[in-house]
């Protein structure tokens, strides 16, 4: 009797174990797009994080040894289970941010990496080696983090099957509603906060749908037109992300938007980008796609988009540099901003929005200029501007006093969101990891922008022992007091020792940036 619980323990315990494992590397896969290069090179980066996790079963398969030497003892059995259970709970993830979305995908990855699973139970089971068994076992659960690895490039050649099939249901989808107008948002940053202004302001007119959340990258678009797309809709905005050259082509000949819009260029993604050319060159993959019945909307503050060459048809829009759509007389505060837009013919007219920062005017001013050209007067977009809401986790105000820029994640960005921190009265805090994904450029980046946080802020909390260095640094090279700088390991830690700084009066904390679980 004996016998059998052990055995059963046995196997109940590595399923415990083994489960927990693959859920977290599968997430961690995830996180970085299901692509293998990126995913490898977190594995890289985690090593030490890995190996101390896996050490624990070696350190198990050590102290099991032991009793192998008598391998029809269940103490042996029973041994092995506890140290596997106590290895799933000294191992076990934190509570994630953004937690594991079981899409069909995550679905069919779990799937194979079980019937493998199942597999390797048959022939612990068949064998009758004890031995050779519980090595086995040991073995299939350190490997997990590669099992994971390689379980994904297998199941690629279905994964772009299934893509494929996805993809034609959605071109049938598009070829079926040809008076659909689509424009195409793409940018280095700006592109999310655009695209739901965009919707709000041509709302006044027209029956919208716009691809929800960050929904874009192709696969994101396709499931938007599969599931939401209707025949009532007029006007489809497809947001554009990119983290490698063809991204934003391979969206545009899906969609074959009329009009585009490209909010900004910068340095971003350059772990996979490698240089500022491929980024700008992808950018304006989108302008590839632009027919001569459409137009390019350009924000021509941005210096990369105003050297760039454009062969279609274009509107300009911006603060300056002779732009088509131009904005002057601006007031930026805490309550919000007001500005006045002059046209193309000299018409102008003076908004007042909610939205906190300058970029943001930058933004509605793209959306307006669009919304113009499709027919809707700038008289009908005062209150639809008016009525703006700041995107969630994109520089929204909220009741306590806190800034959160969490979603943030670009150098220009930053500064933005520093330059809205410095126009506050008060005690003025700074909590950040700083920035990511910005390949050899990161530390020197994260630098300047410690070095321009040192004139906007009272105090800063830098998240991440990793991270902080550069930031520090920054800080410090700029005059910042270094009685004024914390380090925090996690976010709930920075916002502890927020609430232990003095009492200074009004006190506003901006939430710059918080990386994703797999940073």
């Amino acid at each position: 009797m004996l016998e059998i619980i052990s055995t059963v323990l046995l196997f109940v315990a590595f399923i415990v174990d083994c489960g927990l494992l693959t859920l977290h590397y599968t997430h961690m896969l995830q996180l970085n797009s299901y692509m293998n290069d990126r995913y490898a090179r977190w594995m890289k980066e985690n090593r030490n994080i890995i190996i101390n996790q896996m050490g624990w079963l070696l350190l198990a398969m050590v102290a099991v040894a032991s009793f192998l030497l008598q391998p029809t003892d269940w103490r042996a059995r029973t041994a092995c289970s506890l140290l596997l259970f106590l290895h799933s709970y000294l191992t076990r993830p934190e509570k994630a941010k953004k937690p594991l979305v079981f899409t069909n995908r995550i679905k069919r990855l779990v799937f194979t990496q079980l019937i493998l699973l199942i597999i390797v139970c048959a022939v612990v089971v068949l064998t009758g080696m004890l031995r050779v068994s519980l090595g086995l076992l040991f073995l299939w659960a350190a490997l997990t983090p590669f099992i994971t690895l390689i379980v994904n490039t297998v199941n690629q050649p279905f994964e772009k099957i299934i893509a494929r099939k996805y993809i034609n249901e959605a071109r049938e989808i598009l070829s079926s509603m040809p008076r659909l107008t689509v424009i195409g948002i793409t940018g280095s940053y700006g592109k999310t906060s655009t695209k739901n202004f965009l919707h709000s302001l041509l709302s006044v007119k027209y029956n919208v749908l716009m691809t929800p959340e960050s929904y874009n990258t192709t696969m994101g678009v396709v499931r938007t037109i599969r599931e939401q797309l209707r025949p009532v809709h007029e006007i489809f905005i497809a947001e554009m992300g990119a983290k490698r050259p063809g991204d934003i082509k391979e969206i545009c000949e899906l969609v074959n938007p009329k009009h585009g819009i490209i909010t900004s260029i910068g340095e971003q993604h350059l772990e996979t980008f490698k240089f500022l050319d491929n980024i700008i060159n992808t950018k304006f993959e989108l302008a590839d796609s632009i027919k001569n019945d459409g137009i390019l909307f350009l924000n021509w503050d941005n210096e990369y988009i105003r050297k760039h060459n454009v062969g279609v048809p274009s509107l300009t829009y911006g603060f300056g540099n002779n732009a088509d759509y131009t904005a002057h007389d601006i007031t930026v505060g805490k309550d919000g901003s007001t500005f006045t837009l002059t046209v193309p013919g000299g018409e102008s007219r003076r908004y007042t929005t909610k939205l906190l920062g300058g970029h943001n005017i930058q933004n509605i001013l793209g959306c307006i200029a669009i919304a113009h050209k499709m027919g809707i007067s700038l008289a009908e977009l005062s209150i639809p501007i008016k009525r703006l809401k700041p995107v969630k986790h994109r520089l929204q105000l909220l009741p306590n006093g806190y800034i959160d820029d969490a979603y943030n994640s670009n150098p220009a960005g930053f500064r933005a969101a520093l330059d809205v921190l410095s126009g506050f009265e008060g005690q003025r805090v700074l909590v950040t990891p700083g920035m990511v994904e910005l390949g050899d450029r990161q530390d020197a980046l994260n630098k300047e922008l410690g070095s321009y946080a040192a004139s906007r802020c009272d105090y800063a909390v830098l998240v991440g022992e990793k991270q902080a260095p550069p930031l520090s640094d920054g800080l410090l090279s700029a005059g910042f007091n270094k009685e004024r700088i914390y380090v925090a390991k996690t976010l709930n830690d920075a916002l502890d020792i927020i609430k232990k700084l003095p009492d200074e009066g009004q006190r506003t904390v901006l939430l710059e940036n918080d990386l994703p679980d797999n940073f």
